[in-house]
């Protein structure tokens, strides 16, 4: 008797579609990938080829002690698609990634149209198929589709826009300015649920003035003409231009907090809300904005106690259709409520292109492995990829943004390493070493 055709439809062919349904085709699986364009373009493409990087050529960090850089590595050692064409279409850009940006996607395209077990749809997918699927339509999702998945998940666990706040290694907040508390003391852990940052009146003059004057980033076209588009959610820099006491009477009230080192309340308070289960990461609470990133920097390390902050992810506003992860997905990329469905790349969370890719290829990997089946892949989450799926989906989903690669979503290291290069470097060791036995436990290699 002849074996069952195993079928998988992609839907989008970006970084994490093309990774997804490679990774897939690779482990036997027939593969149906579905692409809108050209007939149907997007406001940010100009291609109809695949993998189309639409914003930077670069894609971070290739440096092995750096976040960006450790995530590069892993996917290698995962015999990542994306991967070998970014390293096949490299330009020189010093201890970074860059490509050039239509022979990246003309490797990927080649490749994926050349598999014997992937057909290429050049059509829209206006539907969730009843089939096993993996759906890696990006930040663009046309409407048809995002409300095929509003109707599949509920409204209220979908979202169109980001508004991004940064966030810093808790490491790295200064403790001897700084002090936890919650408003009057309502909070659930008892020394306060808040890192609060105190500013003196001549403090918060000079903050707002330098809010005022940095430089911004211009909103795309078709973001400047959405009515919707900064609903509900304006950017700091807006909300100071209304007045100079704008912020002191809005997220940077000081109402309920009283400054332990004065015994006084401060007049102007910045707060800082945990922002994973290890404590290790902190954002900033109100703090959305359209600054440029070196502006971030400058500006907000001016408020007391952050002066030496390391920002894992600065704020930004764009638009992104994405999920609320947390109370949707497993960490094998699995939709909770249908084993056989899958999400991948930005539309579960996760911000930058490898970790894109990255959970495309765990979403192929283990949407094959369910049709064979063979256990999911749940990988360690002392792998950078491994914590970038526990974070998507452990993350409070009350506050749930996207997030990116970055050390403070490891497990801190035992014993701890103070020096941040060594830390930095102690951690991608971890992490190799930690993915090496896995593979070698979980069968890594095609079959």
């Amino acid at each position: 008797m002849a074996e069952t055709i195993k079928r998988l439809n992609v839907i989008g062919g970006g970084l994490a579609g093309s990774e997804a349904a490679w990774q897939a085709a690779e482990r036997g699986i027939h593969v149906r990938l579905w692409e809108m364009r050209p007939k149907q373009q997007t406001p940010a493409h100009v291609t109809d080829k695949l993998a189309e990087l639409v914003c930077s050529n670069s894609l971070g960090s290739d440096l092995p002690a750096r976040a960006s850089g450790l995530l590069k590595n892993e996917l290698r050692r995962m015999n990542s698609l994306i991967m070998a064409c970014a390293d096949e279409a490299r330009i020189p850009a010093g201890g970074a990634l860059a490509v050039g940006r239509e022979k990246f996607s003309e490797l990927v395209t080649e490749r994926i149209e050349g598999h014997p077990n992937i057909e290429v749809c050049r059509e829209e997918a206006t539907s969730i198929p009843d089939e096993p699927t993996i759906i890696a339509s990006g930040p663009l999702t046309s409407s048809r589709l995002a409300d095929e998945i509003a109707a599949l998940i509920g409204e209220d666990y979908l979202y169109f826009y980001d508004a991004l706040a940064p966030i810093v290694r808790a490491d790295t907040i200064n403790m001897d300015i700084c002090f936890r508390a919650s408003r009057y003391g309502r909070g659930e852990e008892d020394e306060g649920d808040y890192i609060n940052c105190p500013m003196t009146e001549e403090e918060y003059r000079r903050f707002v003035d330098a809010l005022l004057s940095a430089e911004r980033i211009e909103l795309r076209q078709f973001e400047r003409e959405d009515p919707n588009f900064f609903e509900g959610c304006l950017p700091i820099e807006v909300l100071a231009a209304r007045g100079p006491d704008a912020l002191a009477f809005g997220p940077l009230r000081p109402v309920g907090l009283i400054d332990p080192r004065t015994g006084r309340r401060p007049y102007a308070v910045v707060q800082l809300r945990q922002d994973n289960v290890a404590g290790t990461l902190y954002n900033l609470v109100g703090f959305q904005t359209n600054l440029r990133w070196p502006e971030q920097r400058r500006v907000l390390r001016m408020i007391p106690g952050l002066e030496e902050a390391e920002f894992v992810r600065l704020g930004q506003m764009h638009r992104n259709t994405f999920l609320n992860s947390p109370t949707l997905l497993r960490r094998t990329m699995q939709y909770r409520g249908r084993d056989d469905l899958f999400f991948a790349g930005q539309i579960t969370g996760v911000e930058g292109y490898v970790g894109n890719a990255g959970t495309g290829l765990l979403a192929g990997v283990n949407a094959a492995r369910l049709l064979k089946g063979q256990p999911l892949w749940e990988l360690p989450e002392t792998t950078m990829l491994g914590a970038l799926a526990h974070y998507v989906v452990h993350a409070d989903p009350e506050h749930f943004q996207p997030m990116k690669a970055n050390f403070g979503l490891l497990p801190p290291l035992d014993p701890p390493v103070r020096n941040k290069r060594e830390r930095y470097a102690a951690y991608a060791a971890r992490a190799l070493d930690a993915l090496e036995r896995f593979l070698s436990e979980h069968e890594a290699q095609p079959a």
